[in-house]
């Protein structure tokens, strides 16, 4: 080997070391970034000033690691230890920021639009939230990983936090943390999630419980444990037969049924006999249901909920959501709304089986989201420079990870359900208290859904006891709807003082 090759060699066995420190160092960590301020909300002629905290805490692993900047919205009544509740709040998706609750029901502005109808467009209207919980209790506003402010940092991927499982222990890291971090440890505690936050909620407050941090309630808010009861499965009635009650009411609500019972209460009543006892036994037998039987089932189907007996016998007695949507009010060129069917907008493609579209979330969108950033930024003092996200479809890779653990068999995963979570922390903690806010025209995540769920726990009567179901004429985001805003906020106040 000549010298010259001999020292080309040296160099080039050198800057591999070099290359490799490179290549496997840490990205640096960036700073945490907290906005404060002072907010004011007005309730009941009592204005409250809110120490306000907006940005991102620094959350670790186990093993004291940074893992992400974790994105929060905070409202104190007064620093350090207090014995005044916390509650901390999020939204679904999964994917989803936490602004829906934030500016709806939580905050002290809300965003003001016209329900059941389209908003204009801007300007917006943000007003006192006189309905806000804020006057008995301090809020934290959450945004899970991949969503507002939230992002992974060091070795963290997404992929780590995307997952029914790996969601439930970012969203306790943080709620752990946050309570050593603003000495919180002996306040009373509470979660409030909606949506697809109702199943991290089953999840997480098992999860802080085995770690030693025991809540007093927990909020579900348009709630969902079972994705079964959603999914309509192949060859599976499940999901046929709990959303057939909220068809009923949406068709009682849009006037297309034959002598309607004017009590929409005593009407669900009357709609949940029929499915328990005559709908889910036609169901079961399938293809040994006779024609006799077919037809009179058919016609039971059309009386309550509006869709004609002919449709509901092509379609072999079984209707999903999104043909629903499209079918009820086909004939006026019109589709009802999936998050709230009092909702209805134009059906650009009446032809089609499926809706292609959802009128609430086309109504009240842009107001919410703009509304928010205004807010955000102007109002809260969050620096232009940081983008918001409002959900984190738009994240690269963002792919939900499905499994759960107790949900396994036969090499599998058998079923997507943290009810068992529920359960498991409610038998452990006869304690803490449940409340469950079900919307009658919400099509995404149906109450009588919930209600089978709950009734499959296989809970003691006395623990049992600790779930209370609220129930509103509004959709899933039942605080767009004066009336019913007003009542959640009653019964929101009615359980954390029953609960402390």
């Amino acid at each position: 080997m000549t010298k010259k090759y001999l020292i080309l060699l040296i160099i080039l066995w050198s800057t591999i070391p070099v290359f490799a420190q490179e290549k496997s160092a840490d990205k640096p960590i960036p700073e945490p970034q907290v906005f404060t301020s002072t907010q004011t909300v007005r309730i009941n002629g009592v204005t409250h000033n809110l120490k306000t905290r907006a940005g991102t805490m620094l959350l670790r692993d186990e093993n004291n690691e940074p893992i992400a900047l974790h994105g929060f919205t905070a409202y104190f009544k007064e620093d350090g230890p207090s014995k005044r509740p916390i509650i901390f709040s999020f939204n679904g998706g999964p994917g989803s920021s936490s602004y829906w609750l934030h500016m709806g029901v939580m905050g002290p502005k809300r965003v003001v639009v016209n329900d059941p109808g389209y908003t204009k467009a801007a300007p917006y209207e943000l007003v006192n939230n006189d309905y806000s919980i804020l006057d008995i209790a301090d809020v934290v506003m959450m945004d899970p990983i991949g969503t507002g402010l939230s992002v992974p940092v060091g070795k963290a991927e997404g992929k780590d936090f995307w997952g029914v499982d790996q969601d439930i222990r970012a969203i306790s890291l943080f709620i752990m943390q946050f309570l050593k971090e603003y000495d919180r440890l002996q306040s009373p505690k509470y979660l409030l999630g909606e949506s697809y936050g109702t199943m991290r909620n089953a999840g997480v407050m098992n999860y802080l419980l085995d770690k030693g941090y025991a809540l007093n309630g927990v909020v579900m808010v348009s709630a969902v444990f079972d994705i079964r009861s959603l999914a309509f499965p192949v060859q599976e009635s499940t999901s046929y037969l709990v959303h057939f009650p909220t068809y009923a009411t949406t068709a009682w609500y849009h006037d297309k049924l034959k002598n309607k019972n004017p009590d929409l209460e005593s009407f669900v009543d009357e709609v949940r006999k029929f499915t328990e006892e005559e709908y889910l036994p036609a169901l079961f037998k399938g293809g040994r249901l006779s024609d006799a039987e077919r037809k009179r089932i058919a016609q039971k189907l059309e009386q309550y909920a509006g869709v004609s007996a002919s449709i509901w016998e092509r379609a072999n007695l079984r209707i999903t959501a999104r043909e629903f949507f499209n079918e009820l009010l086909r004939d006026e060129g019109m589709t009802v709304g999936r998050l709230d069917s009092r909702f209805i907008g134009i059906n650009p493609m009446p032809q089609n089986q499926f809706a292609i579209t959802d009128p609430q979330s086309d109504a009240i969108s842009p107001a919410y989201t703009a509304g928010f950033l205004d807010y955000f930024h102007r109002d809260l003092g969050v620096s232009k420079d940081l983008t918001y996200k409002t959900s984190a479809y738009a994240s690269p890779g963002f792919r939900w990870d499905w499994s759960h653990k107790g949900n396994e068999g036969w090499g599998s995963m058998i079923s997507i359900n943290t009810a068992i979570d529920m359960a498991d922390a409610m038998n452990k903690d006869p304690n803490v208290k449940v409340l469950i806010m079900n919307g009658y025209y919400d099509l995404a995540t149906v109450f009588y859904g919930v209600e089978h769920t709950i009734d499959q726990m296989n809970l003691r009567p006395e623990i049992r006891d600790n779930i209370i179901m609220t129930y509103y004429e509004a959709g899933h985001m039942m605080y767009t709807h004066y009336p019913s805003l007003v009542k959640f906020k009653k019964d929101l106040e009615d359980f954390i003082k029953d609960s402390m």
